[in-house]
C-alpha cells in the first residue's frame, strides 16, 4: 500500500492535507502564503486543504493583527495527535526509499536537503518547482 493510500483509509487526509499538516507541525505559525510558497502547492490546493484540516479540528486559523488580510494557521492539540499517530508511517516510507541509497548517497543527499532547506529561496518564489512532464498523444481507436 502505498503511502497516500495509508494517509487516506487510516487518517481520513489526502497529500495536500498532509503536506500543510507537515509544513505546520515543523513551524508553529504561518500562513497559506508562506505553505504554498514554501511546498510549491497552487493557493487553491493549500487552501482547500487548510479548510478541511480546520473543519475537522485540527488546525487553527488566526487573523494576523498587523495585517487584518493575512491568515495564519497553527496545529490544534487534535492536529499534533494526528501528526504523532501518522509520523511513524511517514518516517518508515521515507526509511524504505532512503534505503534503495549507499550510505554515501544517502549521506549527500540528506546533506543536500538540509542545505536547500537552510537557505530560503528568492521572496516570493517557491522553494521547489513542480516539473511538468508532457502527456502522451491518446491512440485512435
Amino acid at each position: 500500500m502505498d503511502l497516500a493510500k495509508v494517509y487516506q483509509s487510516r487518517f481520513g487526509i489526502g497529500i495536500p492535507e498532509w503536506r500543510v499538516l507537515a509544513h505546520l507541525a515543523n513551524n508553529e505559525r504561518v500562513s497559506v502564503r508562506d505553505i504554498y510558497e514554501r511546498v510549491s502547492m497552487d493557493k487553491v490546493k493549500v487552501s482547500r486543504a487548510a479548510a478541511l484540516l480546520e473543519g475537522r479540528g485540527h488546525i487553527i486559523k488566526n487573523v494576523n493583527l498587523e495585517d487584518g488580510r493575512l491568515v495564519e494557521l497553527q496545529l490544534s492539540p487534535s492536529g499534533r495527535e494526528l501528526m504523532r499517530k501518522i509520523a511513524p508511517h511517514a518516517i518508515a516510507y521515507q526509511e524504505k526509499v532512503l534505503s534503495r541509497l549507499s550510505s554515501s548517497e544517502r549521506e549527500a543527499f540528506l546533506s543536500a536537503i538540509r542545505k536547500l532547506i537552510a537557505d530560503p529561496p528568492l521572496e516570493g518564489q517557491p522553494l521547489l518547482r513542480p516539473v511538468m512532464t508532457p502527456r502522451r498523444p491518446r491512440r485512435k481507436k
